[in-house]
């Protein structure tokens, strides 16, 4: 199993939105930076559950309001994250990468 700290992320900037609080403000409360606020946001940075456990104190919820339904399978997570870059690419490149895939599964089955 994997966690998707990028829903983690959202939901702390969706309950800090809703309290009208500032990145600044949270960053203030925890004694962090704004930028690891941000990035935590983001979901580039994992959050320990220290600091996590800090957020939902000043934003004065519970931690389970940030983990519940963060747990995903390993191969859901990965499919969602290719799926959400083919569809950046562009035609050319998406036709390269189908071919690539299969030239893959083909290898896969010998």
């Amino acid at each position: 199993m994997s966690i998707d700290y990028r829903l983690i992320g959202q939901k702390i900037q969706t309950k800090r939105k809703t309290l009208h609080k500032t990145q600044e403000n949270m960053a203030e409360s925890i004694s962090v930076t704004v930028g690891y606020i941000s990035q935590i946001e983001r979901g580039i940075t994992k959050v320990n559950l220290e600091t996590l456990s800090q957020i939902a104190e000043t934003l004065d919820c519970d931690l389970m309001d940030f983990l519940g339904g963060t747990t995903v399978k390993a191969s859901s997570y990965l499919a969602g994250d290719l799926g959400n870059n083919f569809s950046k690419l562009s035609t050319t490149n998406k036709k390269a990468l189908l071919e690539i895939s299969e030239v893959l599964l083909k290898n896969q089955q010998s």
